[in-house]
C-alpha cells in the first residue's frame, strides 16, 4: 500500500502545510479583507453622493423647470392680449 501521509511531500497534507500554501491564503485573505472596505466605502461615498443631489441639484431643477413653465405661460398670454411679452418673460432658447 502506499504511504498515506507522513513524510511523502507530494500528499495532500504535506501540500497544505508548505509556506508557499500559507502565504497564499494570507494574501488572498487580506484581498478579501481590502475588496470588502473598499466596497463598504464606495457604498458609503455613493449614498452621501446621491443624498446630496436629492437634496441641492432636484429642487434646483424643480425650480428652473417651473421658472420656465411661468415664462411660457406669460408669453402666451401676451400672444393672446395682443401685447408684446416683456423680454424678461421671452422663453429661453433650448
Amino acid at each position: 500500500m502506499a504511504n498515506q501521509g507522513g513524510n511523502n511531500p507530494f500528499s495532500l497534507s504535506g501540500i497544505s502545510d508548505s509556506p508557499i500554501v500559507r502565504h497564499t491564503k494570507e494574501v488572498a485573505s487580506d484581498a478579501a479583507f481590502v475588496a470588502k472596505k473598499l466596497l463598504r466605502s464606495t457604498g458609503k461615498a455613493a449614498w452621501i453622493a446621491g443624498t446630496t443631489f436629492l437634496v441641492l441639484v432636484v429642487p434646483l431643477i424643480v425650480a428652473m423647470d417651473r421658472e420656465q413653465q411661468i415664462n411660457e405661460l406669460e408669453s402666451q398670454q401676451a400672444s393672446i392680449l395682443g401685447t408684446p411679452p416683456s423680454p424678461h418673460s421671452l422663453p429661453l432658447p433650448n
